[in-house]
C-alpha cells in the first residue's frame, strides 16, 4: 500500500490481465460478527484484510472472543453463543460503517440483558455519520443508548452495567431512506433476544441500498436463521432463532471493488481484457449490478459464477440516465466513466452518498470539475457532462477510499495529462492494493513513465538521497551501482577475472539479482552486507569500466522503468540510461567531507577505517570514473547541481523534491 502523502499516475495507454479481488467488506464484517455471536466455531477463508475489518477484529478480541489464524490462512472465530466475557470496554471503530452500526444494536441488546455498559466510538468523520434512526429503533426496544456528543450521532454509550426489560411485543419501527446499515444492524442482532417470541422490524419509508439486505439475509442463513420478509415492508425473525456456526464459509470478491477494473476494461485500450477473479454473475452481492451499468454504456461483459471478463466496446461510452438505488457504492465509478461518455450522465437516487465517509455527491462534483468537466449536483443526483478540455488535477480524497479508486481511472484521459491522487493509503479500508494492482495490468510507453536521475560521484550520498526520493513519491528505485558490485560478487565467485571483459559481460547478462524487503540477493544469497564493503566497490569501479559489461547491464537497468515511476542513482544515469528523464541531479561534495562520511559510516558498523586511505581511495576511483573511455562520470548537460557537502538529508531532500514538484503537471498544487 502507498503510504506517500500523494501519488502520480502517469498517462496510462492501456490495459489488459487478470485482477484476483479481495474480500467483500460487507460479507467480512457481517461474518464476523455472526460467527461471533454463534455456537461453536467458524473457519472465514478468504476474508477481506483492510482497515475496517482490523477495527471489527479488534472490537471482538476486547469483547473476549478468541480468533485464531489456520495454517491455510482462514481465521478461526471461536464463537461467544451470545454470551459476554467482557461486560465493560470503549471499542473504537474507526470510520467503519459495517463495524459501528450492527456492533451498535447487537451490544445495546446484549448490555440490555447481560447487565454491561460499552463505549463506542470513531474517527471524526464517524462522528459526523447519522445513527439516529437506528438509535430510536434500540430505545424502543428499551435498550439504553446515549449519544455523548451530538443527539443522533456517535459516540455512544449502550446499557447501564444492570438488566433492562426489553420491548419485544410490537413491531420495532425504523428508517430505511437514509442508509440500509440500520436495517441489517437490527436483522444481525435481533435474533439474540428472539429465543421466547417472534420479532418484527417494519420500515418506515422506502428501503434503499436492498441489495445490502439481501446479503444480510443470505448470511443469516447460512448462520441458521430464517428470516421471514413480507415485500421491502417487513421482516419477521422466529421464535427460537440462535445462531448456529456453518463451519467454515468463504467470503466473495468484492463487488464493489470490481467495478473500478470493469469500468477500467470498459475504457482502457488493450486487445486482451480485463479478466476478473474472485466474483462472478452469480455473486449475492446486489453490487454486481454494476455490471448491467456498465453494459448500459458500452462495455462488452461475459462471465461465470466467480469470473467476470471485460472488453471495450462502445466508444466513446454512452451517457445514460440512471437510478442507482441498487448500487449505492458502486455507481461512484460511474460518475468516472461518465467523463469518457459521448454526452450528460445522470445518476439518480443517491441521497445516501451525502452520509457516507464524505459527502459523496459534493466529492465527486468538486473533483469532476477539476478536469474539465461540467458538473450539476442536487440532494439525490448528480449530472456529469464530460471535459471540452481535460486538466491534469490533483485530487483531493477526503479520506474516502472510494473517491481515490475512482478518480484512478481519470489517467486514461485522452490528453495524455498525469493524474495526482493525494493521500492514496486511504484505499487500505477496502483494498490495501489497489494501485499496486491497478498498475499489475495497465501499461503506457516507457517515455511516459517520469524518471528522476541522481548521479554523483562515490560517497556523495546519492544511494541515500534516491532512496528517501523513491519512498516519498511511491518511486521504484534503481541502485545502479549495486548491479556493478553485484557483478563483481558474481565474479568473485565464479572466480573470473576483473580483466576479463568477455567472461564479465557474460555473468552481468545472466545476473541473478533480485531487490526485497530492503535487501539485495544473489542467486538466492543475501549480499546486502558485501555489496557496501569498501573492497566490493573498488572492483565494481574496476567492473564498470568495461564497454561490453556497461552494454550487458544497459537493458537490465531500463528494466526498471515502471509505473508509476523511478528513481535512479549512479554515475551515468542522466547521460547513458535515461537521457530523457525529467529531472536529472548531479550531487556532489567535497572529496574530505565524502570520506569523512564514509569514515563515520564504517566506523558505525564497527569496520576498522583510515580517514586518509579512504580519502586517497576516493580520490582514485573519482579520477578512474572521470576518465573512462565508456560513460565517464560527468553531469548531463541539463542536470541540476547540488553540492550538499553542508545539508543534511532532510534539506537534500527537500530541494530535489521542490526541483522535481516545479516539474510535474502540478506546479501550482
Amino acid at each position: 500500500m502507498y503510504s506517500t502523502p500523494f501519488l502520480d499516475l502517469p498517462p496510462l495507454a492501456s490495459a489488459g490481465g487478470t485482477v484476483r479481488l479481495p474480500g467483500s467488506k460487507s460479507i467480512s464484517n457481517r461474518v464476523l460478527l455472526l460467527a461471533a455471536l454463534s455456537e461453536g466455531h467458524t473457519d472465514v477463508a478468504d476474508l477481506l484484510d483492510s482497515d475496517d475489518t482490523q477495527v471489527m477484529l479488534n472490537a471482538l478480541r476486547q469483547l473476549g472472543c478468541r480468533i485464531e489464524t489456520q495454517p491455510d490462512g482462514a481465521l478461526r472465530v471461536h464463537g461467544l453463543a451470545g454470551e459476554l466475557p467482557v461486560r465493560q470496554a470503549r471499542l473504537f471503530l474507526g470510520n467503519a460503517g459495517t463495524a459501528m452500526r450492527p456492533l451498535t444494536a447487537a451490544l445495546a441488546l446484549l448490555a440490555s440483558t447481560r447487565g454491561a455498559a460499552f463505549e463506542l466510538s470513531g474517527v471524526p468523520r464517524m462522528h459526523e455519520r447519522p445513527i439516529g434512526d437506528l438509535v430510536d429503533a434500540l430505545r424502543q426496544l428499551g435498550c439504553a443508548v446515549d449519544c455523548l456528543g451530538q443527539e443522533g450521532y456517535p459516540p455512544l454509550k449502550l446499557g447501564t452495567g444492570s438488566p433492562l426489560p426489553l420491548q419485544l411485543a410490537q413491531p420495532i419501527r425504523v428508517r430505511g431512506d437514509v442508509s440500509s446499515q440500520f436495517l441489517t444492524a437490527l436483522l444481525l442482532a435481533l435474533p439474540l433476544v428472539a429465543q421466547q417470541q417472534a420479532i418484527v422490524i417494519e420500515v418506515v419509508g422506502e428501503l434503499i441500498s436492498r441489495p445490502y439486505i439481501e446479503i444480510t439475509l443470505n448470511l443469516l442463513s447460512r448462520f441458521g436463521v430464517q428470516v421471514q420478509r413480507d415485500g421491502w415492508q417487513r421482516f419477521t425473525i422466529p421464535a427460537g432463532s440462535r445462531y448456529r456456526s456453518p463451519g467454515r464459509i468463504p467470503v466473495e470478491g468484492d463487488a464493489s471493488s470490481a467495478s473500478y477494473f470493469i469500468a477500467l476494461g470498459a475504457i482502457a485500450p488493450g486487445t486482451q481484457g480485463i479478466t476478473i477473479e474472485g466474483v462472478g454473475l452469480a455473486s449475492m452481492q446486489g453490487d454486481i449490478r454494476f455490471v448491467e451499468a456498465a453494459r448500459l454504456m458500452g462495455a462488452e461483459i461475459t462471465g461465470e459464477a466467480n469470473r467476470l471478463h471485460i472488453r471495450r466496446g462502445a466508444w466513446p461510452l454512452k451517457a445514460i440516465d440512471l437510478d442507482c438505488n441498487h448500487i449505492p457504492d458502486a455507481a461512484m465509478t460511474l460518475a468516472v466513466m461518465a467523463l469518457y461518455a459521448d454526452g450528460t450522465t445522470t445518476l439518480r437516487n443517491i441521497a445516501s452518498w451525502r452520509v457516507k465517509e464524505t459527502d459523496r455527491i459534493a466529492a465527486m462534483a468538486n473533483e469532476c470539475r477539476k478536469l474539465g468537466a461540467t458538473v450539476e449536483e442536487g440532494a439525490d443526483f448528480i449530472r456529469i457532462t464530460p471535459p471540452d478540455t481535460w486538466r491534469a488535477a490533483s485530487i483531493h480524497t477526503y479520506d474516502d477510499h472510494r473517491v481515490a479508486m475512482c478518480f484512478s481511472l481519470a489517467a486514461f484521459n485522452p490528453a495524455g495529462l498525469p493524474v495526482r491522487i493525494e493521500d492514496p493509503k486511504c484505499v487500505g479500508k477496502t483494498f490495501p492494493d489497489y494501485f499496486e494492482t491497478l498498475f499489475e495490468v495497465c501499461s503506457t510507453p516507457a517515455q511516459a513513465i517520469p524518471v528522476i536521475c541522481i548521479d554523483g560521484p562515490t560517497a556523495s550520498g546519492k544511494g541515500t538521497l534516491a532512496s528517501e526520493v523513491a519512498q516519498r513519491l511511491g518511486y521504484h528505485l534503481l541502485d545502479s551501482g549495486a548491479l556493478y558490485r553485484a557483478t563483481a560478487l558474481a565474479a568473485q565467485d565464479a572466480g573470473v577475472s576483473l580483466d576479463d571483459e568477455p567472461a564479465l559481460a557474460r555473468l552481468a547478462a545472466q545476473l541473478p539479482l533480485a531487490f526485497r524487503d530492503h535487501k539485495v540477493f544473489l542467486g538466492g544469497r543475501d549480499i546486502t552486507d558485501p555489496l557496501r564493503l569498501e573492497s566490493t566497490g573498488g572492483m565494481a569501479s574496476r567492473v564498470s569500466q568495461h564497454l561490453a559489461v556497461r552494454t550487458a547491464l544497459h537493458a537490465l537497468q531500463q528494466s526498471f522503468r515502471r509505473l508509476p515511476g523511478l528513481v535512479a542513482d549512479g554515475r551515468d544515469m542522466g547521460t547513458v540510461i535515461f537521457p530523457d528523464a525529467v529531472l536529472k541531479v548531479f550531487l556532489t561534495a567535497t572529496a574530505e567531507q565524502r570520506a569523512q562520511r564514509r569514515h563515520k559510516q564504517l566506523i558505525s558498523k564497527g569496520i576498522a577505517a583510515n580517514i586518509d586511505s579512504l580519502l586517497a581511495d576516493l580520490r582514485e576511483r573519482d579520477l578512474r570514473d572521470s576518465s573512462r573511455t565508456h560513460a565517464p562520470l560527468k553531469p548531463a548537460e541539463d542536470a541540476l547541481k547540488l553540492d550538499n557537502s553542508e545539508l543534511d538529508i532532510e534539506q537534500s531532500v527537500r530541494t530535489v523534491m521542490n526541483w522535481w514538484q516545479g516539474k510535474t503537471a502540478f506546479s501550482g498544487n
